[in-house]
């Protein structure tokens, strides 16, 4: 991967004011790069759901963007408690939060299936106690 620009951000959990600080200024970059208004929209997207996933549910992690003229890959880490089903964790509208975080607007389990819809490939690497490492990739 020659000449590719790569963004690290580190994820605090339980940081509701922080959340989506790295989604944002990914948005940005890309739009002063000229990236087209879709493919911004998709990374911002999906990028977002992600961010959020580790505040909620992980122990925070590390979220690295690897911007290319083909593609823009982003690659979500935590050292969460994994997704024990994957397939169930899927299905849009199923979540593991807990009622405080839903009282904040968060967790109508939404954050995977939008994940997938807005990346051209996803791919979840998850060990249940280890944590789970999710990679996206959005073509331009």
């Amino acid at each position: 991967m020659e000449d590719a620009i790569v963004l690290t951000y580190e994820v605090s959990p339980d940081d509701f004011t922080r959340a989506g600080e790295a989604s944002s200024d990914v948005k940005s970059k890309l739009k002063q790069m000229g990236v087209s208004p879709e493919a911004v929209r998709k990374v911002a997207i999906a990028m977002y759901e992600g961010e959020i996933n580790m505040v909620i549910h992980a122990k925070g992690g590390e979220i690295t963007v690897s911007i290319t003229p083909e593609q823009i890959t982003m690659v979500l880490a935590d050292v969460g408690p994994g997704i024990p089903d994957v397939e169930l964790a899927m299905k849009a509208g199923y979540s593991t939060a807990p009622d405080e975080i839903r009282s904040l607007g968060f967790g109508a389990g939404m954050g995977l299936p939008n994940m997938k819809k807005y990346t051209d490939e996803m791919n979840i690497d998850t060990t249940v106690g280890v944590g789970t490492t999710i990679t996206m990739v959005v073509k331009l």
